[in-house]
């Protein structure tokens, strides 16, 4: 008797969205660096839980539950740095705080999500499949632009669900589902 839709399942991931205006300058130097250097659009996050297949219903009910239990936290950005694989070209590294830390390993374990490597907080600016020349020349680009970035912070008060399918690499299927407020954050 069980409906198969709503045991349909897909991949969702936990983000820190930056707000404004640290948002808008982020997309800003986002656009800059994909019209250099190509790669697909996406929203600047710091991934809090990774890709894990879930029913809708059950990430929902997950993301409410994980942010019952987390504070809201300041998220610091230490430098620029470069990645070995597609999601992670360039990016800004967050200073990984026990704050930060804690956030993600708490949600983490409500999701059931296993990570396979540590924790490496950051802000994903471009993704794609770039030589090391590449990035290399993306990351100076990152300080040229906004040589201020790496001093920027911003407080984290909730949290975003998003459908994150990891093999569509043009993102064109991943949507925001629902966010949700931390226990000890505003609005």
């Amino acid at each position: 008797m069980s409906s198969s839709i709503e045991e349909e399942t897909a991949f969702y991931s936990v983000w820190a969205v930056p707000p404004e205006p640290l948002k808008e300058r982020l997309q800003k130097l986002m656009g800059k660096l994909r019209d250099e250097f190509g790669g697909p659009a996406f929203e600047p996050h710091i991934t809090v839980v990774g890709a894990i297949r879930l029913p809708e219903k059950d990430a929902l009910q997950k993301l409410r539950s994980s942010c019952e239990g987390i504070k809201s936290y300041t998220v610091r950005i230490n430098s620029v740095g470069r990645g070995t694989f597609f999601y992670q070209s360039v990016y800004l590294l967050v200073d990984p705080t026990p704050e930060v830390v804690e956030a993600s390993h708490q949600s983490s374990s409500h999701f059931g999500y296993q990570r396979s490597t540590t924790y490496m907080p950051h802000l994903s600016l471009l993704y794609g499949g770039l030589s090391d020349e590449e990035k290399e020349k993306a990351v100076e680009m990152v300080k040229l632009l906004d040589p201020e970035i790496c001093n920027a912070s911003f407080d984290v008060s909730r949290l975003t669900l998003y459908k994150t399918d990891t093999q569509d690499t043009t993102l064109e299927s991943w949507e925001k589902i629902d966010d949700c407020n931390l226990s000890g954050g505003g609005n």
